[in-house]
């Protein structure tokens, strides 16, 4: 999860900051540098110590949420409310409405697709051969061309098809590598639930693999919003209207989430994973896919919203 983590903020972590850093409140309305500095400043403090203190007593509250109240209620002390973009504060928290019902719907379309095609065969493990190697496709497809368009296009000049293409060529090898391996693991084994459980391991764990990404192009760029802001403000000498993100920033973000993870992870690893509702690996490979789907269309259309609450 680190390593997907750092990576989905380092690869794909800048459409977010845009919007944290600037979308939220009008920098016009601060005439002095200073003021916006303690502004960001303000709004980093707050939203890091109420994250913590939430995370310690075990709370899956959202990263993204303190975050922008944090900026929008230090924008509202320092310049009034007319300093809010309440247009883009609006499509903000409709998608905070819309994101987790996406999620729920897209979970829910997936687990019943695993029940009617695996789990309700009369073979069922002659479905899982068949079937779960497409859902490893579907999952490798959709994440390549999500890094083409994020990660490559920084590169290289690259289309939209082109991306498409890079997707379906990664999520047709993924589907024959997948193939012999699953056929493999299926051999000898009894024909029940059980047996399917072990068959999702590999699913499972590519689709957390992926929404570790998804998170880190979405919640790495919240934290880090308010800090590549001042970054920019202090080395030009003026409110910025356009952030600039330098990677030493994206860095720190990357690190602080993975830090974070390891300190904080397996408290709220056990609440969201085990006390919310029962899962087993079917479930939670629904769940895990649903909700990086979800994040990672969000973070193109550089929303910040909560993967805690889509995940939730």
């Amino acid at each position: 999860a680190a390593v997907f983590e750092s990576a989905g903020a380092l690869i794909a972590g800048g459409d977010v900051v845009g919007t944290i850093s600037n979308g939220i409140i009008d920098p016009a309305a601060f005439g002095d540098t200073r003021i916006f500095i303690w502004v960001m400043s303000a709004s980093l403090v707050s939203s890091a110590l109420w994250v913590n203190i939430a995370t310690w007593v075990g709370a899956p509250v959202s990263t993204t949420h303190a975050v922008v109240g944090g900026v929008m209620g230090a924008g509202v002390a320092a310049a009034g409310v007319s300093a809010v973009n309440w247009a883009v504060m609006g499509s903000i928290a409709l998608s905070w409405v819309i994101s987790p019902i996406i999620g729920g719907v897209i979970a829910a379309a997936f687990l019943a697709f695993i029940k009617t095609f695996i789990i309700y065969q009369p073979d069922k493990i002659a479905a899982a051969r068949r079937w779960v190697p497409v859902l490893i496709g579907l999952m490798a497809g959709a994440f390549a061309t999500y890094l083409a368009l994020k990660g490559l296009k920084q590169i290289i000049h690259i289309t939209f098809g082109a991306t498409l293409l890079i997707g379906l060529a990664v999520g047709a090898l993924s589907y024959v590598a997948a193939r012999p391996l699953i056929r493999r693991q299926a051999r000898g084994m009894e024909n029940r639930n059980q047996s399917l459980r072990r068959l999702f391991a590999l699913p499972l764990i590519c689709s957390a693999a992926l929404l570790s990404f998804a998170h880190g192009a979405n919640d790495v760029a919240n934290a880090v919003g308010p800090l590549a802001a001042i970054v920019h403000a202090i080395g030009e000498g003026e409110v910025p209207t356009l952030v600039r993100i330098p990677y030493w920033v994206m860095i720190i973000g990357a690190f602080g989430i993975s830090f974070g993870l390891l300190l904080f992870g397996p408290r709220l690893i056990r609440m969201v994973g085990q006390q919310i509702t029962k899962l087993n690996p079917m479930r939670a490979y629904c769940v895990s896919l649903a909700a990086a789907v979800t994040v990672i269309f969000a973070s193109g259309l550089g929303l910040p919203v909560s993967s805690t609450h889509i995940a939730v």
